[in-house]
């Protein structure tokens, strides 16, 4: 890591940690310069990095301050999941929220699309719009199930910064990471098996389980750090939990990335009872930190952890490609996958594997952060201005999704009723749960880059919540004065 980043990475570290509290001036460049014995260019880079961030904010002549003067909401509160399996539910809010058109009336403050406006995609464009033109039409024709060995040769190399050791042969290539996903657990899973997962969790899961009749236990999670590994080790001893899936980099929808540590002791429960993991690694490279975290699967010894992975996050949801890396479940996944979709269209596989090979990928990926850091905490300042007092809101460590908790009682699906009158639409916390929980919470999708329309969005939807807060205890007045 270069000099500007690791002191980047360290006076993030004391912000997160209060030691400046918001509206703080941060130490001069000439003092920091010194403290540290680096150039003062050294430090300039660091406070743009932490400006990228969205951390500090510049002042002329006055140096540089901790952003957002108003204190951070707190965060939401560590999940209390059902201690044993049950079957999932909720398909009918997740096909209302999957029918609607993205790019329709409606703003889609619910889906997980990235900004695909950025300038940096121009050269996959090119690409596909030039590999279209091409007379030999191998493009249009099949190829191999396990993907086109050029992506798959290209992904290899990228999974390196995750500190995976991954060949050519190892990956295979699927249409999208819903497809890796649902590979994953049809390659290890029979009807009525149980599979522990993060709770909240992405909702597309929850759906596969349902669909081959699996069923979820669904853990304990820290806002900011993740499962809890004494709930999994309980729940390992107590249930013949079949897989563990979980996103534990840059997750969806809370945001956390796990810690090190637990990852690896995670992966240690995985091998004392013998189970698989299945790792959802689909925002990891959008993780705002440098370097990006490290997949659980990078040190894995025994091929027991299935990384799923995508680039509908990073480059562009329509494209359709994923991949996954099964490690020892490789010919189960191959056959799950011929089942499947056999194999995955030729086109964009090609064009991504250009874009990669000729270093498009990393600016583009350096741009994408940048933009979720400043939009991430302009949500955040948002949510905190126009939400009701005593709003949670989850601090997201990558990707472009907030997490934020109402009060016990609230209705997200009558929120969303209300939102329909101004063609609004936010994700409701409920499909995030096996169980139907979380209906008190909300996940916005902050991708989109700032304009007055998305701020009276935002004000409208808190006004939407502060109504239906103020009508419910109306109503329960009412009630309670029928009683008396």
């Amino acid at each position: 890591m270069t000099l500007y980043l690791n002191l980047a990475e360290e006076l993030a570290a004391r912000i997160e940690q209060g030691l400046f509290r918001p509206g703080e001036r941060l130490p001069s460049v000439r003092a920091l310069s010194q403290e540290h014995g680096v150039s003062l260019s050294t430090v300039q880079q660091a406070y743009r990095q932490l400006e990228d961030q969205g951390l500090a904010t510049p002042r002329p002549k006055s140096g540089y301050f901790v952003t957002h003067g108003r204190q951070q909401p707190e965060l939401p509160r560590i999940s209390r999941a059902p201690q044993r399996p049950v079957e999932v539910s909720q398909w009918e809010q997740v096909l209302e929220l999957v029918s609607e058109p993205v790019y329709g009336e409606t703003l889609q403050l619910s889906r997980g699309i990235p900004d695909i406006s950025s300038p940096t995609l121009k050269p996959l464009l090119r690409s596909l719009s030039r590999l279209s033109r091409r007379q030999g039409l191998r493009e249009l024709s099949y190829g191999a199930v396990e993907g086109e060995i050029t992506l798959r040769q290209e992904i290899a190399r990228l999974a390196l910064d995750s500190g995976c050791q991954l060949a050519a042969e190892d990956i295979v290539i699927t249409t999208g990471c819903h497809e890796a996903l649902s590979t994953a657990l049809r390659a290890i899973c029979q009807p009525g098996d149980i599979v522990a997962v993060d709770s909240p969790s992405f909702h597309g899961v929850m759906q596969v389980l349902k669909g081959f009749g699996l069923k979820a236990l669904e853990l304990p999670t820290d806002p900011l750090t993740g499962i809890s590994l004494e709930a999994l080790e309980m729940a390992l001893e107590q249930w013949p939990i079949k897989a563990i899936q979980l996103t534990p980099s840059c997750n969806n929808p809370l945001g956390y990335i796990m810690p090190e540590a637990n990852k690896r002791a995670l992966l240690a429960l995985a091998q004392r009872f013998d189970v698989a993991i299945i790792e959802d690694d689909i925002y990891g490279d959008l993780a705002y930190h440098y370097p990006r975290p490290r997949s659980i699967k990078s040190f894995d010894e025994d091929g027991r952890v299935l990384l799923c992975n995508s680039f509908s996050k990073t480059l562009a949801p329509g494209l359709r490609i994923g991949w996954i890396a099964p490690g020892r479940y490789l010919q189960q996944v191959l056959h799950m996958k011929y089942m499947g979709t056999g194999q995955s269209a030729q086109l964009p596989q090609l064009a991504i594997a250009e874009f990669l090979r000729e270093g498009f990928y990393q600016p583009h990926l350096r741009q994408m952060r940048k933009l979720y850091a400043r939009s991430r905490q302009q949500m955040t300042d948002w949510v905190s201005r126009y939400f009701p007092p005593g709003t949670r809101v989850s601090q997201p460590q990558g990707g472009f999704m907030l997490w934020v908790e109402m009060p016990q009682g609230f209705d997200s699906l009558r929120l969303n009723r209300r939102l329909a009158e101004y063609k609004l639409r936010v994700a409701p916390g409920s499909i995030f749960s096996a169980a139907g929980k979380y209906r008190n919470c909300i996940r916005l999708n902050y991708a989109e880059p700032y304009s007055a329309e998305l701020e009276a969005a935002i004000r409208q939807i808190g006004t939407s919540i502060t109504e239906l807060i103020a009508e419910s205890e109306l109503d329960q007045t009412q009630d309670q004065g029928l009683w008396r």
